[in-house]
């Protein structure tokens, strides 16, 4: 397992936009063989995919109500995944998490991921 720490929420008004970082405690290159994802749970909702991308960099995967707004990219020289969220939504409110799995496919299944962060809010006002 990874340490993740999740940064770059806060509060934005509808159609504003965000870039949230994750850093990983890794060291001697090896972030770059982890496939990289962010997570989402609003209140009284389960946690729900949003983005991943594979640890070799080329493939990405969007949940549909995102699509054309968020875009995932990693930096591995920083060990940071980031998520660039456009035309943000009032239904895009909710805690986002960053999780890690070694290798493996870009999923967009919740129990694939090993490695969690402890989330950062992203609040937006309609």
């Amino acid at each position: 397992q990874v340490q993740l720490v999740e940064s770059g929420g806060g509060l934005v008004q509808a159609g504003g936009s965000l870039r949230l970082s994750c850093v990983a405690s890794t060291s001697g290159g090896f972030f770059r063989k982890y496939t990289m994802a962010w997570f989402r749970q609003a209140p009284g909702k389960e946690r729900e995919f949003v983005a991943t991308i594979m640890w070799s960099g080329g493939t990405t995967n969007y949940v549909d109500s995102v699509k054309g707004r968020f875009t995932i990219s990693r930096d591995n020289a920083k060990n940071t995944v980031y998520l660039q969220m456009n035309g943000l939504k009032f239904e895009d409110t909710a805690v986002y998490y960053c999780a890690a799995k070694l290798y493996g496919a870009a999923t967009a299944r919740l129990k694939d991921y090993d490695s969690w962060g402890q989330g950062t809010q992203v609040s937006v006002s309609s």
